[in-house]
């Protein structure tokens, strides 16, 4: 630890400029002996004259300059190296500027005076600032914002206070100086402990908020990592933590891949690790396994150097605490602390701050203060005593609730009993509390209180059954937790049976209906000898089966990515797409016209079509692409593992479209076969191109709404279908009339899109029919989402929906989980 490391060595001594280079020496090796290789990847990066992005500390210039005792080194590289050097010894970041300032002294001391060294002032940045870190806390900042106010309802905030286990004078610390005392320890492991309600969300909210103060005052290190609060509930047993953190980070905050892997990998994120409780069922139900898994992969996350543990915080609900350490697992080398219940004091000062004089609901406080103060103010002191039963109790009092009925205390019960059954009035009161708080603003008429109870009922049902299918899978898709509530995940509350034959059903018809619309198009029925009719009706049996496959998949995944890209850079990716495409069609009608001998269409419509199609697949492939400047994209074997019968499907229906002219030019053999395969590889190749256009993150995109994966499926799944309806009207036009090659051409291709390239929207838009039809759910379940959100019954989590507050979940959860 660097308390039982010596002072690192004083360059202000140095009297010339071997002393000046031999001190840098010392302190490398006071270091620990960083490789070259460490110092350039700690150094950065930086610009050069000609706008070049160059590292900071080449190798060949660290072993350079470290031999030359002759000359002095420029300041840029002296304050890149040293605080490279202190970075890898894990050096306290605060004290960092001070001693570049030391270094700076000495240096310029030795300067020759008639070249005075030019340096920034202390407090700036030492390294060039990244862009992906500049991203990620624009992110973190805004989301943990969001979710601050989702927690507590506006800026009253209840006054928290915690103490460190162990601590012989039992010192008490208060919410506002956790991220000073998360600074001082060494190392930075920190483990919160609480009861369910007790504030430890609101915690590890505001540990982050204050660790990213210095981003507002604009006086960031960029050394310093990035804390992320991440949910606990999504980690899955047996999944390398470093992955999964990267893995987060691209999903929850719109990194690009190889950027998360690169932040992750050199230590530049803080994890804070949300609801370790949350992973497993609750306690009595077997030994917390998933927990400690997690607590075992924590306790092999090191710093940089490898010889330390790394920076982490992870909270923690205190009675799986206790299970936790009755089996001796527990976060290595941290600092626990424990939050305290909010005293009389804390209550009544949260009251005053909430209802202040003059306040409608003021006179409020004094029935509570009484009920405090009462004969059984013991039982109501333990269910006011954390920051959620306040929020319960004056959301409740607001809404027109008598505080004295809510608080009361029947005669005889002790004060655990007594307190249980003022808990159990709280809840049962918020939901009609904040129904009747939270109008509809839209059109239509106004939730009920017991409408809105049955949905989220059916809600928290679905979610525990969700979290049994998570816990059961090997790699679940992301989001199938007990906490989250996903819009395309929702589909099986209308009955995983109804639902998967109705969209089974659904999906035959559809690709039925594209095969019907391509044969009657491209005469199929008329044109050709017996067998190749025959090897169309395979390809269009093997087509629809692949569809219908599809249509059974057990969690169709929305992708699709987020993008909010400015409309003028999206024009540009589409013409640059057209201009790239039209010479690539234009070839391939040349092609085709090769193979058919020109029996089936002469050389102008070759030109014409081929460029016409290229220019129609270039512009939507563009249109798609744009704004994925500089952000890792998906590979090709990537594509090829996530999507194979997708990918196959293209290819079918590449061989169908290139069959028609071949069969019409009555080609032979060889020349049918080669254009088949020919055309069935480049549907193949297209189909990766939409993938990797369609997939992944866009640079200037920020956090999304949690529907806007399942918004874009279905308008990506139409890109795909009318696509190749281009492609299949320019076939359909050598053997049929324009209008009926025109409708066969836009009927096929929107049932393709529909069978093929929407296939989570499908689900979900008949999941959410069904359970509206039987009286499960509305029938504009979003809407009711995003009101539930205003009433502060739900809160959104990134790119997921979650209850307010995990004992709400529990308490409108049925004993069965709603089977």
């Amino acid at each position: 630890m660097i308390e039982e490391r010596p002072r690192p060595p004083d360059p202000t001594g140095a009297g010339g400029t071997a002393d000046f280079v031999g001190a840098l020496v010392r302190l490398k090796q006071w270091a620990g002996e960083p490789s070259l290789s460490r110092l350039r990847a700690l150094g950065g990066q930086t610009t050069a004259a000609d706008g070049a992005t160059v590292d900071t500390l080449p190798k060949s210039t660290v072993s350079h300059v470290l031999r030359q005792t002759d000359r002095l080194p420029r300041w840029d590289f002296v304050r890149a190296f040293v605080t490279a050097c202190f970075r890898y010894c894990d050096y306290p970041a605060e004290l960092i500027p001070g001693e570049l300032e030391r270094w700076r002294a000495a240096r310029t001391a030795l300067a020759e005076p008639s070249a005075p060294a030019v340096v920034p002032p202390p407090e700036l940045p030492a390294t060039t600032p990244d862009p992906a870190v500049e991203l990620l806390i624009r992110r973190v900042l805004r989301e943990e914002d969001r979710a601050r106010k989702g927690l507590l309802g506006g800026y009253n905030l209840a006054a928290l206070s915690f103490s460190r286990y162990g601590d012989p004078a039992e010192t008490t610390h208060d919410l506002h100086t956790i991220g000073r005392f998360f600074g001082g320890l060494s190392p930075r492991r920190l483990l919160v402990v609480g009861e369910s309600g007790a504030g430890k969300t609101v915690l590890a909210i505001e540990l982050v908020l204050q660790l990213l103060e210095p981003v507002l005052a604009g006086r960031l290190d960029q050394g310093q990592p990035v804390p992320v609060r991440l949910n606990a509930a999504r980690w899955t047993l047996g999944r390398p933590f470093e992955t999964w953190l990267a893995e987060q980070l691209a999903q929850d905050f719109g990194l690009a891949a190889g950027d998360a892997q690169r932040l992750v990998r050199d230590r530049r994120v803080l994890p804070v690790v949300d609801g370790l409780d949350e992973l497993d069922p609750e306690p009595g139900w077997g030994p917390p396994r998933r927990a400690i898994g997690l607590l075992a992969e924590l306790n092999r996350y090191s710093d940089l150097s490898g010889r330390r543990p790394g920076a982490v915080v992870v909270t923690c609900r205190a009675d799986r605490h206790a299970e936790l350490r009755e089996a001796g697992a527990g976060l290595a080398d941290a600092a626990q602390i424990h939050l305290h219940a909010l005293t009389d004091q804390q209550i009544g000062a949260y009251l005053r701050a909430r209802w202040p004089d003059g306040h409608p609901h003021a006179s409020k406080r004094e029935a509570v203060h009484e009920a405090l103060s009462g004969p059984a103010g013991k039982a109501v002191h333990a269910a006011l005593s954390t920051p959620w039963r306040l929020v319960l109790t004056v959301t409740a009092v607001e809404s027109g609730a008598d505080p004295d009925k809510l608080l009361r205390v029947e005669p005889g019960l002790d004060s655990g009993e007594g307190a249980a059954r003022i808990v159990r009035r709280l809840l049962e009161a918020y939901v009609p509390a904040a129904t009747v708080l939270t109008p509809r603003t839209a059109q239509g008429a106004a939730y009920q209180p017991d409408q809105v109870r049955s949905w989220l009922v059916l809600l928290a049902g679905h979610l525990r059954r969700q979290a049994a299918r998570g816990a059961e899978a090997d790699r679940p898709p992301p989001g199938l937790t007990a906490i989250d509530i996903v819009p395309h995940l929702l589909w099986p509350i209308g009955g995983r049976r109804i639902v998967l034959i109705v969209h089974c059903l659904a999906c035959v018809l559809f690709a039925c209906v594209a095969m019907l619309a391509f044969w009657t198009g491209s005469a199929a029925g008329v044109a050709g000898t017996g067998a190749e009719r025959l090897l169309t009706l395979t390809l269009m049996v093997s087509w629809v089966s692949l569809a219908t496959g599809l249509s059974l998949s057990p969690w169709p995944a929305a992708a699709g990515g987020r993008s909010e890209v400015p409309r003028r850079r999206r024009v540009i990716g589409g013409l640059l797409g057209a201009l790239a495409g039209t010479p690539v069609g234009v070839l391939g009608g040349l092609a085709g016209l090769m193979l058919t001998g020109g029996r089936a269409f002469g050389p102008g419509f070759a030109v014409t079509a081929g460029g016409t199609g290229g220019l129609v697949l270039g512009a939507v492939i563009g249109l798609t692409a744009a704004g994925r400047r500089g952000a890792e994209r998906m590979t090709v074997s990537e594509v090829v593992r996530a999507e194979p019968f997708t990918l196959l499907g293209f290819g079918l229906c590449g061989a169908l479209t290139g069959l028609a002219p071949l069969r019409l030019a009555h080609a032979g053999p060889l020349p049918l076969a080669a254009g088949v395969a020919g055309s069935f590889v480049l549907a193949f190749a297209l189909g990766v191109v939409f993938k990797i256009a369609t997939g992944g993150w866009s640079r200037d995109a920020e956090l999304a709404h949690p529907r806007e994966a399942l918004h874009r499926n279905p308008l990506i799944g139409l890109a795909f279908g009318l696509t190749g309806g281009v492609a299949a009207f320019l076939v359909f036009i050598m053997n049929t009339g324009v209008v009926e090659s025109l409708v066969c051409a836009l009927v096929g291709g929107v049932t393709f899109g529909l069978a093929f390239g929407a296939v989570a929207w499908a689900r979900t838009m008949i999941g959410l029919v069904v359970a509206a039809m039987r009286h499960l759910l509305p029938l504009r379940l979003w809407a009711f989402l995003d009101w539930a959100c205003e009433a502060r019954l739900l809160r959104v989590s990134g790119a997921t929906y979650q209850f307010r507050h995990r004992e709400l979940q529990d308490f409108l959860t049925p004993p069965d989980g709603g089977k």
